[in-house]
């Protein structure tokens, strides 16, 4: 199963950055982020703890919509 922080890079990069691309940009840089996770809670704790930005759960909370859609059996 492909986790959750690779599926966040495909936002990586974007011509006109979104929170979506900030929040990807900031779990590629820090290096103590959950990569290898593909756990809600694991990953959304982590973020409780160290949110990048106000706003940071409320878009990962997306991500992982999308990504449990894309991804996950």
């Amino acid at each position: 199963m492909r986790s959750f922080y690779h599926y966040a890079l495909t936002y990586r990069g974007g011509k006109q950055p979104d929170d979506k691309s900030r929040l990807a940009d900031w779990m590629f840089y820090d290096h103590d982020f959950p990569k290898q996770s593909a756990d809600y809670h694991e990953i959304s704790n982590y973020l409780e703890w160290n949110s990048p930005f106000t706003n940071a759960l409320a878009v990962f909370d997306q991500l992982w919509d999308a990504y449990k859609l894309n991804h996950m059996d």
